[in-house]
Formats: structure tokens, sequence, C-alpha cells
């Protein structure tokens, strides 16, 4: 049987200026959503199934959509894969110190969770 013809939806990102505070601090409220923040700030790009959460795929796929129509990511298709990458120079543009601040707390508070060995 031929594989279908119908293509994906196209990609929609905000342009800078449209980037909402409200949507990026409400996208950044998830931790699974944070986690992907946080390997992308290291990291230029990545695919999208290759990022270190325990959800369903289609969970993800939601995860994704709500950091990319946020403005936090950018993502682009090259054959069958889907890549993301995060906007830091749109988000610097938009809120400058934003991003760096709200990274940085969620790291002490992972860290302050975190048991200490003694």
């Amino acid at each position: 049987m031929p594989r279908s013809t119908r293509r994906r939806p196209a990609l929609t990102h905000p342009a800078t200026e449209e980037i909402d505070l409200f949507d990026v601090l409400h996208a950044l409220a998830d931790p699974t959503r944070m986690t992907i923040v946080r390997v992308l700030r290291a990291e230029p790009e990545r695919a999208c199934g290759t990022f270190p959460v325990d959800v369903a795929p289609s969970t993800l796929s939601h995860h994704f959509k709500v950091l990319r129509e946020s403005g936090l990511i950018s993502q682009r298709e090259e054959a069958n894969r889907r890549f993301s990458a995060l906007r830091a120079a749109d988000l610097e543009h938009r809120f400058p110190g934003l991003l760096d601040t709200v990274l940085a707390a969620h790291a002490r508070t992972v860290e302050a969770a975190a048991p200490q060995v003694r």
C-alpha cells in the first residue's frame, strides 16, 4: 500500500515581538518542559525523540507545541525527524535576563530538593 501523501501542518512560530511573557512563564511552569529547555540551553539543537523525559510520545508532542507556540523554541523538520532549538537570542531581546533567571532559580530548587549525602 502506498504511503500517504498528506503532509503535516506547517510549524508556526511567533515573531520575536509577539512573544508574550505570560505564555513563556506558563510554558516554563511544567517540569517536563523545563527539562527540555535546560537540555536545549546546553545543546544548540536536538532531535525531538532524544530528550531525557519519561512521557508518552503524544504528551511529548504536546509539550513541544506549548514551547514552540510560546516562543521558547523553534523547530524544523528534516526528512522524518523534527529538531528543536532554544530561541535564546529572541528571548533575551524580548525579556533580558528572564531565561537565565528562571533556569538559575529552577536549578536552586532542584538542588535544594535533592537528598543531602553526609
